[in-house]
């Protein structure tokens, strides 16, 4: 790459740079990141229920993942800088072939070419893969390390309604009607018995 062409893209790394800075510092201001104001007003939490402080705690938790892509994002563009100065900006850091202007102007601080990245994209695990870390203490018969075996709410109900079946159905004896057993013979006097019983 030429040196004109890495001004240019050294400008607009340093274009973004300042540009995500302003908008760490106006998260800051606003209280998006690094937010613990509602918490730190409190004396003491001995009264509260846990379900008081879910909010604070979820803006907290928000903010520190905000605040960490921004981080990386910084990271990125700062490494990106330095190798405009040092040589080795716009090569892919995998496979060691030219990343395309095209992807630079969109992404200046890109470190793969478009291939490799998709191939480490491919490579990550994929939500359905990402166990919780319980599974790893939890053992038979809730989790037996196979995701197909794994104890959950349709084996509970299973379970449940297994034991809520009747044995032997021909010992259920239905003489009469359908409600014997649950309605009081005085509630099964029909509109017009109990009509006849009027006097007139």
């Amino acid at each position: 790459m030429d040196k004109k062409k890495l001004d240019y893209f050294k400008n607009k790394l340093m274009f973004e740079r300042k540009s995500l800075m302003e908008l760490i510092e106006q998260m800051r201001k606003n209280d998006t990141i690094d937010s613990k104001m509602e918490i730190a007003s409190e004396l003491s939490y001995y009264d509260n229920h846990p379900s008081d402080l879910a909010s604070e705690f979820n803006d907290i938790q928000r903010g520190m993942a905000f605040r960490k892509n921004e981080e990386a994002l910084l990271n990125k563009i700062g490494n990106a800088i330095d190798k405009v100065e040092h040589g080795g900006y716009g090569i892919c850091e995998v496979c060691g072939k030219p990343i395309s202007e095209e992807r630079l102007e969109f992404v200046p601080y890109a470190e793969n070419c478009v291939e490799c990245q998709n191939k480490l994209n491919d490579s990550m695990p994929r939500e359905k893969n990402d166990r919780p870390p319980e599974e790893d203490v939890l053992g038979y018969p809730f989790y037996d390390g196979n995701i197909r075996n794994a104890f959950d709410l349709e084996d509970s109900y299973e379970k449940v309604q297994e034991f809520d079946k009747i044995e032997k159905y021909e010992e259920f004896d239905d003489d009469d009607s359908e409600d014997y057993g649950y309605v009081e013979s005085i509630e099964k006097v029909s509109n017009s018995q109990y009509r006849d019983q009027l006097p007139d």
